[in-house]
């Protein structure tokens, strides 16, 4: 009997090594990896130039601390500026670490308005974290029950909704932040349109509000772009990031822009952990494939096709609601939950998962091939097909 907190409803297997898109369990059984780790392994399992870089940095340094400079960190910290347009990175661990890092933020901009109680406008349906602060913010009552009490400072609105987001203006001169997902990954692949996104700029821009994005999930190349929201052509005052930014290794990042530069000092926040040398190696070197290998367009060509093959295998599927998505990030709707899709698939040999009770969510490698894509989706096909049969 193992001692791990029983707090996963973990699958049975485990895997002992992989490659590529590939993984493998104790069994020597091959499984397709669909799901990356939750977004996380970007360059699949076993990348040649990722473990050859991490190898040679393990052999030379893994950690220090804050308290010096860090060269590796101030090379990510340039090229995630560069690629962004933003002015400052703050390194920490996870997508979580990197929210709450954002939230401390605003309170601080806040403040320094000379507001007593800010308060930062978020989405329903959103996911932000499971930290007391995140997980306030995030708009999921399931996930909030038995923690009360919440955080309070955070004002829920209907996701991509200006007019709501217009009303809360006008009666709440706490406001001080926005904070939204391009893309909502835990509340089932929903994406912001652009003029939502466009509009919500001049709302901040109006009001003098920080404009906040999790990026966690949709960020890192995975929709085609570097960073989602610059599908609309918009500038953030804040950006977090995470999961992807380091294939497997763990870092996390917060990024601020104008108005929000310059508002933490030192001693306001900080992080053990956080963007140490083997980190930032691991995410230099992904950042540094995906650009020789151009993965971001990779993303948007291979997404499309996996998209139009599930239109096309599961189109006569009156039970298949809906099939949405941006690059390799997409989501099958279904009309009941479908939960036991999770362990079918394993046993078929691929790895999805399922968010939001009824949508299939896939979030493969961004190395994924065409070969690889098509095995999915047909293996996903025929295994949501016995699902509804039965």
């Amino acid at each position: 009997m193992s001692h791990l907190m029983n707090n996963y409803a973990r699958q049975a297997v485990a895997f002992t090594h992989g490659a590529g898109c590939q993984l493998f369990d104790e069994q020597g059984r091959r499984y397709l990896d669909g799901l990356a780790g939750i977004a996380v392994n970007t360059l699949g399992h076993n990348h040649p130039r990722l473990v050859s870089a991490l190898s040679v940095q393990i052999a030379k340094l893994i950690h220090v601390s804050n308290v010096y400079r860090i060269k590796e960190q101030e090379l990510l910290a340039d090229q995630l500026a560069a690629l962004s347009g933003m002015d400052e990175v703050f390194f920490c661990n996870s997508g979580c670490e990197a929210n709450e890092a954002a939230i401390k933020l605003a309170r601080m901009f806040g403040h320094q308005k000379g507001v007593d109680h800010p308060a930062i406008i978020v989405m329903e349906h959103a996911f932000h974290g499971r930290t007391l602060a995140t997980l306030s913010a995030t708009g999921n009552r399931k996930v909030q029950a038995g923690f009360e009490p919440l955080v309070p400072g955070f004002v829920r609105v209907p996701f991509a909704d200006l007019a709501a987001i217009e009303q809360v203006a006008a009666n709440n001169p706490n406001v001080v932040a926005v904070l939204f997902e391009p893309i909502q990954g835990e509340g089932g692949i929903h994406a912001a349109s652009d003029e939502f996104m466009l509009g919500l700029r001049c709302i901040c821009d109006q009001r003098s509000w920080l404009l906040m994005v999790d990026e966690v999930q949709c960020g890192i190349g995975r929709t085609g772009k570097w960073f989602a929201h610059q599908h609309a052509g918009i500038k953030v005052d804040v950006m977090a990031l995470a999961k992807g930014l380091g294939s497997g290794v763990p870092v996390g990042a917060c990024l601020t822009a104008g108005a929000a530069a310059g508002v933490f000092k030192p001693g306001n926040h900080g992080s053990t952990f956080g963007g140490n040398p083997l980190a930032c190696t691991a995410a230099l070197t992904t950042l540094a494939v995906m650009e020789d290998d151009q993965l971001l367009s990779r993303a948007t060509t291979l997404g499309k096709r996996i998209r139009a093959r599930l239109h096309e295998r599961l189109a006569r599927l009156s039970a298949v609601t809906d099939i949405r998505g941006n690059g390799l990030m997409i989501g099958i709707e279904l009309d009941r939950p479908c939960g036991a899709v999770v362990t079918a698939g394993l046993d078929a040999g691929i790895l999805i998962n399922v968010t939001a009770d009824k949508v299939v969510r896939l979030l493969p490698p961004l190395v994924m091939s065409d070969a690889e894509a098509d095995e999915l989706v047909d293996t996903l096909a025929t295994v949501l097909k016995a699902f509804l049969a039965g």
